[in-house]
């Protein structure tokens, strides 16, 4: 296998799973679909991890197209990417719900969850769309892109994996259990988020003043 085609299906995977959250995504999941049957449970899993891979896939193809008709920097995104990350880190960490009890109880109703809310914004929120046009920017020739294109697909199996068989694993830990995860895992997304910030003004003054980093 290309060298280039396993480190970009790698590094897109390890980049989205910690932000995505598939693992933090189950509890929603199944309190929205707790009153359906599992067969439905199933249906709405695949298609939100389908949908999910069409959104990223989507920001992944056009990424450079959005940077260039915006004339934003890649420095920029980055900066602005590890914001709404810190953000989102920093309600896993304080345990705020992602959805409002308004918007929790209107997609209770709702006869498919599939787009809204669990594809957008619960997986792929502005965090990992930001972190998807990043690596589309960095990304040169078709081997880098088939890799994220592999690393993309390879994250919606994890996922789909996530919310189809991820019932047992709600009883087994129960609310403190994945309330303690999300905890640790926010503390390392903000960790990335600083890490995507610091690199984000490094490249961003690099190429505005770049006699500075000399």
């Amino acid at each position: 296998m290309d060298q280039l085609f396993l480190s970009s299906l790698l590094g897109i995977f390890a980049a989205l799973v910690p932000i995505a959250n598939p693992i933090g995504a189950v509890p929603i999941f199944y309190s929205l679909t707790a009153p359906d049957s599992k067969a439905y449970r199933h249906r709405q899993a695949r298609q939100t991890a389908i949908n999910v891979v069409l959104v990223l896939v989507a920001f992944l193809l056009i990424g450079r197209l959005i940077l260039s008709f915006f004339g934003i920097s890649l420095g920029v995104l980055q900066i602005a990417g590890g914001l709404i990350v810190a953000h989102t880190a920093w309600e896993m960490v304080t345990a705020k719900q992602k959805l409002t009890d308004s918007e929790h109880q209107e997609a209770i109703d709702k006869e498919d969850i599939s787009f809204t809310p669990m594809a957008i914004p619960i997986v792929s929120g502005p965090g990992a769309i930001g972190v998807v046009i990043g690596l589309s920017e960095r990304s040169q020739g078709w081997m880098a892109y088939a890799g994220c294109l592999a690393g993309i697909v390879l994250f919606g199996t994890v996922l789909y994996l996530c919310l189809a068989l991820g019932e047992p694993l709600i009883q087994a830990m129960g609310k403190n259990g994945i309330g303690a995860l999300n905890r640790v895992l926010g503390f390392l997304i903000l960790a990335i988020a600083v890490e995507l910030i610091a690199n984000g003004a490094i490249a961003f003054i690099r190429q505005s003043i770049p006699e500075l980093l000399k």
